[in-house]
């Protein structure tokens, strides 16, 4: 498939906690389907947590509030002209390759379709990961076998015992079908581990893994490494991918051995989890950058 170039307005938001960076739209990844926004959960039933509820779902909410009606951003490595108004020699940005969307099988809809309810994505997963930037060395122990990473590989992302016993069952639970995943360490020591969880529906996806992985100040089931983890309340919300749910955290200082952040999005029957680490602080536009670009090639 042959990327197809197009213009959006600069979105001037703060990339950076110090520095605002206007962002500009490179190389999309072409898709004429038109949108579906994502369906939110209902409340656990249980009385007693009807107020737990209440106050999950309002930040939820206020996160997934832009899908399906916002423009597409992307923020690849660009040379410092095509980014107005950015004068600094640097500003961090990883230099990944342009993304070009696997092809689709003949007579298959893309995942946005109209006539695609399921939300199912008909291009073989695996090359729907994210690919590593310029420069990054790849973790050979996420390739799996023939590309397709075992479950219990990916549960040990999680930091205890009963998170990840809870978490195996509800995928078996829900009819997980695989996960394909990639892994590196960038040259300044950045970890950045992404998951691709496949199901045989959108609304498994929306009701029953994406509903119950966020709470209110953090997610449900803690990493390995995440001491604590809170809303990334500045990932600009106006940089969003159509059709593709995002929350995203940060884990505050102070962090310990290293600093994690995490985001899961949500894209029809595929779940996304995204999650890098650093000795001494993961660099936010990295992140935000990755988390963006992997969003552009699931929809």
């Amino acid at each position: 498939m042959t990327d197809r170039t197009t213009q959006a307005e600069p979105v001037a938001q703060p990339l950076t906690e110090s520095h605002p960076v206007p962002l500009t739209e490179p190389h999309p990844v072409p898709h004429t389907e038109a949108p579906q926004p994502a369906a939110a959960a209902a409340p656990a039933p249980r009385d007693r947590r009807v107020l737990r509820a209440v106050a999950r779902w309002t930040a939820a909410v206020a996160v997934f509030a832009a899908v399906g009606t916002a423009t597409a951003y992307g923020i690849t490595g660009m040379t410092r002209t095509d980014v107005p108004g950015l004068a600094t020699e640097s500003d961090g940005r990883w230099d990944y390759p342009e993304l070009t969307a696997p092809p689709l099988p003949s007579g298959s809809p893309g995942p946005l379709a109209d006539v695609n309810a399921a939300g199912a994505h008909h291009a073989d997963l695996r090359a729907l990961v994210l690919p590593a930037p310029a420069g990054a060395r790849e973790n050979k122990a996420l390739r799996g076998s023939d590309r397709w990473l075992p479950t219990e590989d990916y549960l040990a992302e999680y930091a205890t015992e009963e998170d990840r016993e809870a978490l195996g069952q509800k995928l078996l639970d829900t009819g997980l079908r695989h996960i394909a995943a990639r892994g590196w360490t960038a040259p300044d020591g950045t970890r950045t581990r992404i998951y691709l969880l496949q199901f045989d529906t959108a609304q498994i996806v929306e009701a029953k893994i994406a509903a119950d992985a966020v709470e209110f100040a953090s997610p449900v089931h803690q990493l390995r490494g995440a001491h604590e983890a809170v809303q990334d309340q500045d990932f600009p919300e106006s940089v969003v991918v159509t059709g593709v749910a995002r929350v995203a955290y940060t884990e505050p200082e102070p962090y310990g051995g290293e600093q994690v952040r995490q985001a899961y999005l949500s894209a029809g029957d595929v779940y996304a989890v995204i999650v890098q680490s650093r000795k001494g602080g993961v660099p936010a536009v990295p992140f935000r950058q990755t988390v963006v670009l992997q969003s552009q090639l699931l929809r």
